[in-house]
């Protein structure tokens, strides 16, 4: 029977712990406290000064400045943050809140948990393959395509997060980022070794295929070497780039099937993931595709980059795929922030439509009106006529509407919110909880797609400028083609376009 032990904080705090290990990484070894309600990282190694200080301000101001500053409590979900500092005579640790229930498998891999893996903690890297993902994981634990959107937005909202207020990971990568597709949750961890530019350097340069290229092509000099380079927020930027790949593409953006070194292993693997790593599917170079031919039959659709190509992912991902994967490969500055992949991700997550085959294993898919639209993963057609709305806003009071570079896909239950009638309104963190419920739906009924206005107070049909009528809460309008709708919402003024696209 495990024994129980008292561990002091720094500020005199006595927490009590089960002397039994419960986790162990490369510089933590992780006990539950007495409670269960958190969990004491013991570090392996000694810390320096420099360390300490460092836990001090994760701990103390940053702490304070991310979770006691406005909507501070939005991010207890999305951060595993340590909240003391504990010492257990020479070696340090950190107290942290405990995992939330949903971030441990409930039902595991498939044929009655083969792999043994149910209760274990849910690591990105159990989705970031098919074979993982399809062929591993219960059915009940994968999630859809929509998810993963939503989870990915998350992620790089955190990051956000982050990196304003001065801070970088380092260490970003399917390891550091718990994610729970079932529920709809992620949480980044590890964060004791936050880089603070010029004060606090990175204790380790990342996890292999999250780390950029400029740090792999300089890890063979010394640390103090002036072209050296240690991570930073810039290095967070190609992380956060391959996890959102990864997760939506089911492949690394950099592993194909060009050798640059035949006869040393570890060189070759030096110069693919750093000085020359290649994009897979770089539009003017495919020296470095991946070969669908020689993957495991799992595998095969998702390296398939001309069955599935990265433009899948809708107009605005694919804007960031390239700028992280061909402009700011290896050109740091010019990498997508994780401010543009936040946004980038809300505008996706309004093109998606369900797919109508029931096997489907996307289950989701950012629809193309350009062509007849059809389901990447399965290639399902869409029958039928579909609306869609396109956004303009009135910006100044001018009277006069800008495309807002924003549409919505509609599909059976579809909901209006806030920001999709206010250019104002942006659904992140400051979001009231009473700027959250949905404002209207849509529905299919007689052959006809309606809008049924719940909470819009002003909203008016303006498609006849001579019999301006107004749509009163409670009451719908048909969504037909070219049918203009204005919406008003303290002091903006949105017009809502809809576009009447036919299917197959």
């Amino acid at each position: 029977m495990a024994t129980i032990k008292t561990v002091q904080t720094l500020d005199g705090k006595s927490i009590e712990y089960v002397d039994e290990i419960i986790g162990s990484g490369t510089m933590k070894d992780v006990y539950f406290t007495t409670d269960g309600k958190q969990a004491v990282a013991f570090f392996k190694e000694p810390l320096n000064q420099s360390s300490l200080e460092r836990l001090e301000m994760i701990v103390g101001s940053y702490y304070e400045g991310i979770f006691n500053s406005s909507h501070g409590e939005y991010w207890e979900n999305l951060f595993c943050w340590p909240t003391d500092i504990v010492k257990e005579d020479k070696r340090y640790g950190v107290l942290l809140p405990k995992y939330d229930p949903h971030y441990f498998f409930e039902h595991g891999s498939i044929k009655g948990d083969f792999l043994g893996i149910k209760g274990g903690e849910k690591e990105g890297k159990w989705f970031s393959t098919p074979t993982n993902r399809f062929a591993r994981l219960d059915a009940k634990e994968r999630g859809d395509w929509r998810i993963y959107l939503s989870l990915c937005l998350k992620i790089a909202r955190s990051v956000r997060r982050m990196h304003s207020a001065g801070l970088a990971h380092s260490d970003l990568s399917y390891k550091n980022v718990l994610i729970s597709p079932s529920s709809g949750h992620a949480c980044i961890i590890d964060v004791d070794g936050l880089v603070v530019p010029g004060k606090f350097p990175p204790d380790v340069v990342g996890t292999p295929d999250f780390i950029a290229p400029e740090v792999v092509a300089t890890t063979h000099l010394p640390k103090e070497h002036p072209s050296r380079v240690l991570p930073s927020r810039h290095t967070d930027r190609h992380a956060l780039a391959v996890l959102i790949y990864q997760y939506l593409l089911l492949r690394h953006p950099l592993r194909g099937k060009k050798i640059h070194d035949f006869d040393d292993p570890s060189v070759d693997e030096t110069l693919a993931m750093g000085e020359r790593a290649l994009f897979v599917e770089h539009p003017h170079d495919s020296s470095n595709r991946t070969d669908p031919q020689y993957a495991k039959k799992d595998e095969k659709f998702w390296q398939d980059t001309m069955r599935l190509p990265y433009s899948v992912t809708g107009p605005y991902l694919s804007k960031l795929i390239e700028q992280a994967f061909i402009d700011g490969l290896h050109d740091p500055h010019k990498r997508p922030t994780a401010d543009d992949w936040e946004r980038a991700l809300i505008k996706t997550i309004d093109l998606i439509q369900p797919c109508n085959n029931p096997k489907c294993i996307g289950e989701w898919y950012v629809f193309d009106n350009k062509q007849k639209p059809r389901c990447p993963f399965c290639d399902t057609p869409y029958r039928g006529k579909l609306p869609v709305i396109n956004l303009y806003s009135d910006r100044g009071g001018s009277g006069k509407f800008m495309p807002d570079n924003h549409r919505i896909m509609i599909y059976k239950d579809q909901s209006l919110f806030l920001w999709h009638i206010s250019r104002d309104v942006i659904p992140n963190e400051r979001l009231e909880a009473s700027q959250s419920s949905r404002v209207g739906y849509c529905i299919y009924h007689n052959n006809h797609w309606l809008l049924v206005n719940e909470k819009m107070k002003e909203l008016y049909d303006y498609s006849d400028p001579n019999n301006i009528a107004k749509v009163e809460i409670g009451k719908s309008v048909a969504l037909v083609d070219g049918l203009q709708l204005v919406v008003k919402y303290k002091g903006s003024t949105r017009l809502l376009l809809v576009q009447l696209v036919e299917g197959s």
